[in-house]
C-alpha cells in the first residue's frame, strides 16, 4: 500500500510539473505575442489620427513603442555583421543611434494614413532557433492580407523583435546585412553612417 501511495504521489508530481511547463509555454507565447499586439495597438491608433499629424509629432509617438518592442541596438550589430567587432565603441553607437532614427522613421513614414485596415495575430508563436516567430497579417480594406512575421528574443524577461519577415519569408535583417555589409566594404563605417543619414532625411522630408 505504501509503495502505491507513492507512485501516486511520483506521477502526480509529475503531472504537475507538466501541467507548470505547459502553463509555462503558454506564457511564453502569449508575452511574444502581446508585445506584438500592443505594437500594433499603437501603430493602429497612430494610423487613425495620422492626417492630423506631422511627421515629427508622428516620430515622437512611435519612438516609445518602437524602442520597447524591437531590440535596436542588437539589431544595428547584426544588420552591420562581422565588421561591428571591428569597430570603436564611439563609432558603435553612432550607428546604433542613427540605425534607431532611421528604422523609428521608416514606421512613421510608411504608416501615415488610415483606409479600414486592420491587424491580426496569432496567439500562439512557433519556435525558432533564435527565439519564437510570431505570424501577423496586415489586413486591407478590400480584404487582401499582407503577411507579416516577427522573430522575437527574450532577454532579461522581456521580449523584443530581432526581425521582420516581409510577406513572411523575407528576412529584413538578412536584406539590411547584405546591403551594409556592402557599404562597410566599399566606404566603411562613415560610408555607412552617410547612407543611414541621407534615407533618415529622405524619410523626413528633408
Amino acid at each position: 500500500m505504501w509503495v502505491s501511495r507513492r507512485a501516486f504521489l511520483v506521477s502526480a508530481a509529475m503531472l504537475a510539473a507538466f501541467a507548470a511547463a505547459g502553463e509555462a509555454g503558454a506564457d511564453t507565447g502569449s508575452g511574444a505575442a502581446a508585445v506584438v499586439q500592443r505594437f500594433y495597438d499603437a501603430l493602429l491608433a497612430l494610423m487613425k489620427e495620422a492626417k492630423r499629424l506631422s511627421f515629427d509629432q508622428r516620430y515622437q509617438r512611435l519612438t516609445p513603442v518602437v524602442t520597447q518592442t524591437f531590440n535596436l541596438p542588437l539589431m544595428a550589430r547584426l544588420s552591420v555583421g562581422p565588421d561591428w567587432a571591428k569597430l570603436p565603441a564611439a563609432q558603435q553607437q553612432a550607428l546604433t543611434d542613427l540605425f534607431s532614427r532611421y528604422t523609428i522613421s521608416v514606421y512613421a513614414n510608411r504608416f501615415d494614413d488610415y483606409n479600414g485596415e486592420r491587424f491580426t495575430v496569432d496567439s500562439s508563436p512557433s519556435a525558432n532557433a533564435n527565439g519564437v516567430v510570431v505570424q501577423t497579417a496586415l489586413v486591407k480594406s478590400d480584404g487582401e492580407k499582407v503577411q507579416l512575421n516577427y522573430l522575437l528574443r527574450e532577454g532579461a524577461g522581456t521580449w523584443q523583435v530581432i526581425d521582420v519577415y516581409l510577406s513572411g519569408t523575407i528576412s529584413e535583417l538578412a536584406t539590411r546585412r547584405s546591403e551594409f555589409m556592402a557599404v562597410m566594404q566599399q566606404s566603411g563605417a562613415d560610408g555607412l553612417v552617410k547612407l543611414l543619414e541621407q534615407r533618415t532625411a529622405a524619410l523626413r522630408g528633408g
